[in-house]
């Protein structure tokens, strides 16, 4: 890892990194992409060493109160993040100056903040998100390698669920001839009804490859399923976006089983409701949203 004096932490629309590149090792990583212009190897974390000081003093200047998110660059949770405490500690600032949160994550490490959730979820708002893309173990210890398994994040939802913390799923992404079958839309499905969330993401059944991302998970496709590279090749080219051949049926069946069990399956109402800020102390709700 590497500290960095940064200029500024949240964005226009309340999203905040407090670190930059990630040591999870998902093999489809959309993040490696070079469109961020990430100018350090992915492994080595950029740590935003002012962040705390950056966070409380756009806190304080905020007008309304709104939902500030994280995660959708780099998962919060990282390893080092058992040290250096940064989330942690904005959970604070959070919590003390009456603000909502949520986060994207795979980690079991959010755990350690429960307490902080809770007392935020009870003046405000939280609200977890957790990436799901196989349930199949030994499967999720290839494709994403170096954090929990799919199993144990299903174990943190419950835990969630039971502290009275709203969820939401990313049901995402599916690897074409890999994950996308009707057997693993069921079993993650089956996962997110057994632990009550709220809302999936799951724009569809497939993965986007850019420069950056691609030569990573072509890489990682020769070493874990080799031959397949040429299939993908063959059948999407240098495509942006590559979408399962079965895409249709089960998507179909996405909608089908969430509908049945009151899930929110659109992403623009689960984005909705990800934002919405409630009215718990009668301050104003911020329409912003983040990145």
């Amino acid at each position: 890892m590497h500290f960095v004096q940064a200029k500024s932490l949240i964005s226009s629309k309340n999203g905040m990194n407090l670190y930059r590149g990630c040591t999870h090792g998902c093999i489809y990583c959309d993040s490696r992409s070079k469109i961020y212009n990430m100018n350090h190897d992915f492994e080595d974390i950029e740590v935003k060493q002012n962040s705390l000081e950056l966070l409380k003093k756009a806190l304080k200047s905020k007008k309304e109160k709104c939902m500030i998110g994280t995660g959708s660059m780099t998962d919060p949770y990282v390893p080092l993040e058992s040290k250096l405490e940064f989330v942690r500690n904005s959970l604070k600032l959070i919590y003390r100056y009456g603000f909502g949160f949520t986060c994207i994550t795979k980690s079991d490490l959010i755990l350690r903040d429960l307490d902080l959730l809770k007392k935020i979820n009870e003046k405000a708002k939280t609200v977890v998100q957790i990436t799901l893309t196989t349930a199949d173990e030994d499967l999720c210890r290839k494709i994403e390698p170096n954090v929990c398994t799919t199993k144990r994040r299903v174990e943190v939802l419950k835990k969630l669920n039971e502290a009275n913390i709203p969820t939401v799923v990313w049901l995402t992404p599916f690897l074409p001839y890999i994950n996308d079958t009707e057997e693993n839309i069921n079993e993650l499905l089956d996962y997110c009804i057994e632990t009550n969330v709220k809302g999936i993401i799951c724009f569809n059944i497939g993965l986007t490859l850019r420069d950056g991302n691609r030569q990573y998970f072509y890489r990682k496709l020769d070493e874990s399923f080799p031959g397949l590279k040429s299939r993908y090749i063959e059948k999407y080219g240098s495509n942006y976006v590559l979408e399962s051949e079965n895409n249709r049926q089960l998507m179909d069946l996405f909608y089908k089983k969430t509908a049945e069990n009151n899930i929110l399956n659109k992403p623009d109402d689960v984005f909705r409701y990800l934002r919405d800020f409630p009215n718990k102390d009668k301050s104003r709700q911020s329409t912003l949203y983040f990145n």
